[in-house]
């Protein structure tokens, strides 16, 4: 009997060992947040430092995701996670000594955690960008799909797992379940066997690769689009994170046991979700995904600051896990897609500096909400506003448009090869280059030519441009030339190799602009140092 269409990423040996052992090291990660949510609860229990735990674990992928995912795109991949799950491996063993010998207080518990979020925001968009290398590319979106579920199915089972051993043995037990089943991942990724990705483009430094992909994600209009809504998502339902804690202990009068079961049933709505999803996305756009998804995340929260029983309580997690896999996996999945595979983990890096850095913002202002106005009329008042800020921002693109249809009408403009004399001073230093293409364009169409320009300046941008500008010769308005700057020959020729097939499109489509029985011309200057 074949798959369900749901597993069909499953057939991708090395996603498959990957998928699991990441499975594994998430349950144990949500094992050590619940700990930790928990310990501090005893250790000092005033809202702010409850909820500073959360702030703890998603800051340093505010502040590292970037530099981090530009690492995991100019290192070989493999070795750089192998690295990270020592790291984490190394400091929850850490957290494990102190905690067993009774020296951890409330700020050591912070900078531990701060170390494990280290750790993750180096995970992060290392493993987003490795997942198109492990399946064949229609079973892509699935397999970002399956990567929610996974997680979410640690969700339901970690902190669940997590209570019952706080409960029976203690925090340090489970610190030492979050290093466990790190060390198996690590195992996992030590016997996979990477083939390293080939590119004739020369490898870029860190300064650079960072710098490249800031610009790419900024001149991307689905990357910012993603990512502001993202933001906006997760700073309005993050706030259920940092305060669950208080209401399990304070409103509703249970203990850890409660506790995990409770962000169990989130996890296992969020489980569930994940089979109905595909069937969602058939009916509706990403965009309208998010929009339902996202309002039915503060329906959940609503709900849950009006609950006063375990019970109700219950069922408002298990719709908010729901209603997050939702929200999250369409957002994810429109990041990955929209970044071209050069600058994946970059763009991968700056999605999760947003949304960790909204996150941890909004677990701050939970906190302090709910030390002003109380925990159940924090959660009613975040689950409004993520409402407002879901319809609020459901115009902003998700999704590439597609090639423009006048792109097969002309060619696109070539500058001519440099002289072999000048060509080796080209590869040794480090001068800038000017590059430039000169139109002549009927006077009828000069809106619809400017309008393809401003495609055009896109393209250049997310290919490495420092600068674009477009010219219109005052005594000719029928001429154009469009000029544009990188930093050295060698970031020229990582310019070339970073177009997409659209891009050429959107080239080509500007160029079929030119007047009849012409064509433009390209060339190219370097910067003398006079």
């Amino acid at each position: 009997m074949p798959a369900p269409a749901a597993f069909t990423p499953f057939r991708n040996p090395a996603f498959r060992m990957l998928w699991i052992a990441t499975t594994i090291s998430n349950i144990g990660g949500w094992v050590q947040s619940t700990g930790a949510g928990w310990l501090m609860t005893s250790l000092d229990p005033s809202p702010l430092m409850v909820s500073l735990v959360q702030v703890a674990s998603m800051l340093p992928v505010f502040l590292l995701a970037l530099p981090a995912g530009a690492l995991a795109d100019i290192m070989d991949r493999r070795r750089f996670l192998i690295l990270t799950q020592i790291w984490i491996l190394t400091t929850a063993l850490i957290l494990c000594a102190l905690t067993a010998t009774g020296l951890l207080g409330p700020w050591g518990l912070l900078a531990l955690t701060f170390c494990i979020g280290i750790g993750a925001a180096a995970n992060f968009p290392a493993f987003g960008a490795t997942t198109p290398e492990l399946v064949r590319r229609e079973d892509l979106v699935q397999a970002i799909v399956l990567n929610s579920m996974g997680f979410n199915l640690a969700r339901a089972l970690g902190p669940a797992l997590g209570g019952l051993v706080l409960g029976w043995a203690g925090a340090e037990i489970a610190f030492a379940l979050n290093a466990t089943c790190f060390l198996y991942l690590t195992v996992a990724l030590l016997l996979w066997r990477r083939v390293p990705e080939r590119s004739e483009a020369p490898r870029e430094g860190l300064a650079d690769a960072i710098g490249s992909g800031l610009r790419y994600v900024v001149a991307s209009p689905v990357m910012r689009g993603v990512i502001l809504r993202a933001t906006a998502c997760f700073f309005a339902g993050t706030a259920v994170w940092g305060l669950m804690p208080l209401l399990v202990r304070y409103r509703l009068g249970l203990g850890p046991g409660a506790f995990g079961l409770l962000l169990g049933a989130m996890g296992a709505g969020a489980v569930m979700a994940g089979f109905f999803l595909p069937a969602l996305r058939r009916r509706l756009s990403l965009s309208n995904t998010v929009v339902v998804c996202a309002s039915c995340v503060g329906l959940a929260m609503i709900g849950l600051g009006l609950s006063g029983h375990w019970l109700p309580a219950g069922l408002a997690m298990l719709f908010y896990g729901a209603s997050w896999l939702g929200m999250t996996s369409t957002l994810s999945a429109a990041a990955q897609l929209g970044a071209r595979p050069w600058v994946r983990a970059r763009a991968i890096g700056l999605f999760q500096v947003a949304t960790f850095g909204a996150m941890a913002l909004g677990s701050v202002c939970g906190g302090v909400g709910a030390a002003l106005i109380g925990v159940p009329a924090t959660l009613i008042a975040s689950g409004l506003i993520g409402i407002g800020l879901a319809f609020a921002t459901r115009r902003l693109p998700m999704e590439a448009a597609p090639p423009p249809p006048t792109a097969t009408l002309h060619a696109e403009p070539v500058p001519e090869a440099p002289s072999p004399e000048i060509l080796p001073s080209l590869a040794a230093e480090e001068a800038r280059l000017l590059e430039s293409v000169r139109y002549t364009v009927p006077a009828a169409s000069r809106a619809a030519f400017l309008a393809a320009m401003a495609e055009v300046r896109g393209v250049r941008l997310r290919a490495g441009a420092i600068v674009w500008r477009l010219y219109e010769d005052v005594a000719h308005p029928e001429r154009y030339v469009e000029l544009w700057a990188v930093r050295s020959w060698t970031d020229h020729l990582r310019e070339q190799s970073r177009l997409s097939e659209q891009d050429h499109a959107t080239l080509a489509a500007a160029a079929a602009f030119q007047e009849a029985g012409s064509a433009p011309e390209a060339e190219r200057f370097v910067q003398l140092p006079v």
